[in-house]
């Protein structure tokens, strides 16, 4: 068999595809000034809205344990040494300053067992619940109130529409341990329980109705102490000097300046990071900016969250 008959007898392969031309990639103009900083306002906005709800949902409750565990320490040391607060003013007799504890709530039923801190405000409330200055402490004569949040925050009064009447609960103060029976929930437009006679103690725990972050309107629980009431404390805030922003379900106003300097923050590192885009290039932008823009978020949406309902 000759080479040439050798070659003939192999299996013939199939001729190869045809070669596709390669792709053209799409060439575009580069982006100008405005684009590049209308992209990265779109970026940032993105950006802070993601924040604000990884900080509403997920970061409040990491904050608010913290700062139970803090308040938690200062108060019982305070209870050791006999220095609690059993008025509006410090064992030095100076005014309570927002955020100091004041009370131990326990209600085992709910698992709840909180610090109770002077005030009202959302900012006191982002760290447990909160006693209305205008009322006496809890087991004391007459009327207090205490507010906690719903949802955020650790939402320690999530549950609290879910107590029944005779069920019952203590709070612990510089007075000593009292112990409450529930008496029942109430809404707006609900019939209020009679009075308290002289000499009782009654307390009105206070949060927000309606689906878990969306808060349609207020829930009353009251009690009443099964034992003495303690003497009263002296009070210097009354109904008429109590603050808006401490009121049921109230924004608070007062840092909005805060929040002001915050955006400016936003957009001047956003002008400079655009800047820095035109002149070095983004990897080099990215790498210093991204975490300062992130931090500016942060800033940003944590004034936001203060301009919420206090009892959400």
């Amino acid at each position: 068999m000759t080479l040439s008959d050798q070659r003939s007898a192999r299996p013939q392969l199939p001729p190869p595809p045809p070669r596709r031309p390669p792709r053209r990639r799409p060439v575009y103009a580069p982006l100008s000034a405005g684009q590049v900083f209308l992209r990265g306002v779109l970026v940032s906005v993105s950006v802070l809205v993601l924040v604000f709800l990884i900080n509403l949902l997920v970061v409040s409750h990491i904050t608010h344990f913290a700062a139970q565990q803090q308040l938690r320490d200062t108060y019982r040391a305070q209870l050791a040494a006999g220095t609690a607060p059993v008025s509006e003013g410090d064992f030095e007799d100076h005014l309570l300053a927002d955020g100091a504890p004041v009370a131990l709530l326990s209600i085992p039923q709910l698992g709840i067992d909180e610090v109770v801190s002077e005030g009202t405000t959302a900012g006191v409330l982002m760290h447990g619940p909160g006693h209305r200055r205008d009322t006496v402490l809890p087991g004391q004569a007459g009327v207090s109130v205490v507010m906690g949040r719903t949802a955020a925050f650790g939402g320690p009064f999530g549950r609290l529409q879910t107590l029944q009447p005779g069920e019952t609960f203590t709070v612990r103060t510089g007075q000593g341990e009292q112990e409450f029976e529930v008496l029942g929930v109430r809404y707006a437009g609900d019939p209020t329980p009679p009075a308290p006679v002289k000499g009782e103690s009654r307390l009105i725990l206070m949060s927000a109705r309606g689906a878990p972050y969306l808060p349609s309107g207020v829930a009353y629980l009251d009690a009443r102490a099964t034992g003495d009431a303690e003497p009263t404390g002296a009070r210097q805030t009354t109904t008429m000097t109590l603050p808006p922003q401490a009121k049921a379900l109230a924004t608070d106003m007062t840092t909005v300046w805060a929040l002001v300097f915050a955006l400016q923050f936003l957009v001047i590192a956003e002008f400079v990071a655009v800047w820095s885009y035109r002149r070095v290039g983004w990897q080099k932008t990215w790498v210093v900016f991204a975490p300062v823009l992130l931090l500016g978020s942060v800033f940003v949406s944590d004034q936001v969250i203060r301009l919420l309902p206090n009892l959400l």
